[in-house]
Parts: C-alpha cells; structure tokens; sequence
C-alpha cells in the first residue's frame, strides 16, 4: 500500500504537527466569530477575570464550544475506523450505519415525553440509543444463510437512519416548545453548550478514546482477516465486542453533547490510511487528531458561509462529506487502498 508518510519519524512529525494544528483551531474557535476576540482578551479572562461580556463569552460560550467540538470529531473518526475495521466496510461509520440516529431518537424521545433535561440523562440516552441500533443493525445484517456481510450490514444501518431519523422528525413537530429547542441541535450543532455538557460525557469518551488506541494491536490482527486472526489464536468475537462497546461510548457521547454530526466517521479514516496506512496503532492517534480539526473547521466556517448568520456545523460536514462519499463509492473503496 503507498502511503504519504513512509518512515516512523515522518509519522512522529505529521502527528505532532497535527497537534499542533488542532491546538491551534482550539484556540481560533475561541478567538474568532460574530464578533472576534483578541488573543489578549482570552488570556486575561482566565488569569484576571472581571465579569465583563467579553470574559463570559469566553468562558461560558466560545470555551466549551471549542472543546466540544474538537472530542466530538475526534470520537466520531474513531469510532469510524473501528467500524470499518471491525465490518470491513470502507463506508461504514456512526451515521451511516444508524448509531447517531439511533442515539438522536433516544435523546428527542426522552425530552419530548419524559422531561429529560439534565446532562447526565442526555448523556445516558445517548449511550443506550446507539447500543440499541448497533445490536439491531447486526441482527438484521447477520440475517440469511450467508450471515453477516458488508452489503447487508450498509443496507440495514441505511433502513435504520432513514427509520430513526423520520420518528424523530415526527417526534419533534408535534413537541411544540420541543422543536424550537432540540431542531437546531438534531441537525448537528456545538454552539449554545455549556462546559457542563462537556464535562459530563467528556471523561466516557476519553477513557473510550483511550480504549481504541489500547484495541489497536488486536484490530491489526483482526483486519488480516476473521479466519486468518482465529487461526493466530485471537478470540475475534472479544475483539469486536469491546471494538462495539467503544463505538458505542464515542458515538452515543458525540450525539448527546453535538447532535447527529455526519461523515466525519467516513471520511477521516479513509484520509489517514492514505496517510499511514494501515496500522492501528497510528490510524487511531491520527484519526482523533485529524477528526477533531476537520470538526473545528467546519464549526468555524459555520460561522461565516452565512455572515452575520451561523448555520449549523452538520451542514458544513455535510457539504464537505457528500461529494467525498460519491468518491469513496464509486471507487469501490477497500480498507488497504
């Protein structure tokens, strides 16, 4: 496989540029908006705070944004490759396969019809609704003779999408108060959160984050093949119950603190294998890294494709994914190209 970043030093180098990179958008996404924000400004409100408007929209708004958005993209593109990986499926991720839809359902079902408001009912929702799609997509994929395959599994995360996405639309218009609160969050959007919604699935999705990255040697194995990994001795069946149950903590966490964001799960993996091939244990670092910039970015162009308006940062993902899926599909994309 020909990759862009050849030798380990190379690989080292492009992360930490990376990092460098997503620290960087972190800080932009603080600094500029509506109204921009000097750099001064922003450290002043941390080592000198004064209560002033600048200070607490700093603190209050364009802080947990950016955090927010940099652990949902990150998590998204993990969870994205394991997918693939774990399927071998090149256009599997949390929003094709159904799982942010699912956890969406769960979250609008559980604000429209039981007073659920708190974070960490948010949160919990999430969770469950994206455990409870993952096992329906696999049951209805490993129907037939021929048991589970890529084809059936797409298919079937398509039909629970489209099923998921239309009770939740149902669900919100007849919500009144309802829909003007969650609509803006259903299409994907990490403005008007606080810190605490970060705080709260935050430390779910870092120890998952971290769990992928701690699975990477076993997912190489795995990506050999299912009979070639049994015959190395790998119980594959552990490994992709655990590859499940971290997808389920990055996708469900993601949907509660952002909403549904799309294609982000398609198209950071298939642009770090290009970069790195197909190791895990690089795939899985730069994957977070390179999800969480491709978020922040398209958040902060949110914020001027309709000046003085922001669209929601799911459009964005959207506009820029679309295009890249056709791609993907019309190559008849494979996990080593």
């Amino acid at each position: 496989m020909n990759t862009l970043l050849t030798t380990r030093s190379q690989k080292i180098a492009g992360l930490l540029l990376g990092l460098i990179v997503f620290v960087a958008g972190i800080l932009c996404s603080i600094a500029f908006g509506v109204t921009d924000i000097s750099w001064y400004t922003i450290v002043k409100s941390y080592t000198a705070f004064n209560g002033s408007q600048e200070h607490l929209i700093i603190r209050t708004a364009r802080v947990p944004r950016a955090l927010i958005a940099g652990i949902a993209g990150a998590s998204l593109a993990v969870a994205g490759s394991l997918m693939q990986g774990i399927t071998r499926n090149p256009l599997a991720s949390p929003s094709l396969f159904g799982i942010n839809a699912g956890a969406a359902f769960f979250i609008v079902v559980g604000s429209a019809f039981f007073g659920a408001g708190s974070l960490a009912t948010f949160a919990a929702l999430g969770f469950i609704g994206a455990a409870f799609t993952a096992l329906l997509v696999y049951v209805l994929g490993s129907m037939g003779s021929d048991g589970l395959t890529p084809l059936k599994v797409t298919l079937a995360g398509a039909a629970m999408t489209a099923f998921f996405s239309s009770l939740s639309l149902g669900v919100l218009l007849t919500g009144g108060q309802t829909f003007d609160q969650v609509l803006y969050w259903f299409v994907g959007s990490v403005a008007g959160r606080d810190m605490g919604i970060f705080t709260t699935a935050a430390p779910y999705m870092g120890i998952a984050l971290i769990g992928a990255w701690v699975l990477a040697r076993h997912m190489n194995l795995l990506s050999l093949g299912e009979d070639v990994a049994t015959g190395l001795g790998q119980k594959t069946i552990y490994v992709k119950l655990a590859a499940a149950i971290i997808i389920v903590l990055l996708a469900g966490g993601s949907v509660s603190i952002a909403g549904p964001i799309a294609f982000v799960g398609i198209i950071i993996p298939h642009l770090t294998r290009y970069l790195v091939g197909i190791d895990y244990r690089w795939v899985i670092p730069y994957c977070a890294v390179l999800g969480g910039i491709l978020l922040l970015a398209a958040d902060i162009g949110s914020r001027y494709i309709s000046f003085p308006k922001e669209v929601p940062v799911g459009v964005m993902t959207a506009i820029i994914g679309v295009p890249f899926f056709v791609y993907i599909a019309r190559r008849g994309g494979t996990q080593d190209e």
